[in-house]
């Protein structure tokens, strides 16, 4: 159910996305230089910000698709961080790679009911679809960051 109004809150971003591009190598260059202790917050986003500098993509829908593109770039790192992860654990121990799908699972409720409370507690304009659409982007940069990082002991 969460992730129904997840998915029906951003339908706009989804259904017309042609418009949206970001700039994957800019992302790939704030993951590798990300740190876990908050320099995350300097690069997101920015990727998304160029995008909607855009024709047509300074609108709410055009802001939220540019969003949802880099949000689609953070996801793909943070699923091949998940299969990492779950492959170093599984080789270290069975429990171990089912003790992180339990956890990716947890978080993956937790975003979308976070996300989801963002947009309803700005239910009374259209800037919650970019609001809401920028919760699923800082925390689905933040888990792959956690992910890359997890069982690093410096």
């Amino acid at each position: 159910m969460k992730r129904l109004i997840i998915v029906a809150m951003l339908l706009p971003a989804i259904t017309s996305a042609q418009n949206a591009w970001v700039d994957q190598a800019y992302i790939q260059w704030c993951f590798s230089q990300a740190q876990p202790d908050g320099g995350l917050s300097a690069c997101v986003g920015k990727a998304a910000g160029a995008c909607q500098t855009a024709p047509g993509n300074d609108t709410t829908i055009g802001m939220a698709q540019c969003i949802q593109a880099e949000t689609q770039v953070w996801d793909t790192f943070l699923n091949e961080q998940y299969q990492l992860r779950i492959s170093e654990l599984s080789e270290q121990s069975p429990g171990l790679s089912d003790q992180l799908r339990n956890a990716q699972r947890a978080w993956i409720s937790f975003r979308d009911a976070e996300c989801a409370l963002t947009y309803s507690i700005w239910s009374g304009g259209t800037i919650r679809t970019i609001i809401a659409a920028n919760c699923m982007l800082t925390e689905t940069a933040e888990r792959a960051v956690e992910l890359r990082d997890l069982g690093k002991m410096e």
